[in-house]
C-alpha cells in the first residue's frame, strides 16, 4: 500500500507508483470524490470529455440545443 504524509501547508506528494498507475504528471488535475462520510476516492481528471460518449448506451431521443437552453432557463428561473 502506498502512503503519503500531509505537510503543515496541507500538501502531499503522491507516491511515484500511484502517479504511474493513474497516468498523471505535473500539472494534471485530480479529483477527490466523496464516497461516504469520511471516505474519498482519489481519481485522475485527465480524460477528455469525448471519452464519455456512449457511457450510458445509445440516446433514446434527441434534444435540440434550443430545448436544452429552454430547460436550463426554466430551472434557473425556478431556483430564484
Amino acid at each position: 500500500m502506498a502512503a503519503a504524509t500531509l505537510t503543515s501547508k496541507g500538501q502531499i506528494t503522491i507516491p511515484a507508483e500511484v502517479r504511474k498507475d493513474l497516468k498523471v504528471d505535473a500539472g494534471d488535475r485530480v479529483e477527490f470524490v466523496l464516497i461516504s462520510p469520511g471516505r474519498y476516492e482519489f481519481v485522475a481528471a485527465t480524460s477528455e470529455v469525448t471519452e464519455l460518449k456512449g457511457m450510458f448506451g445509445p440516446a433514446t431521443k434527441t434534444v435540440s440545443i434550443e430545448a436544452m437552453n429552454a430547460a436550463i432557463a426554466k430551472r434557473g428561473a425556478a431556483a430564484k
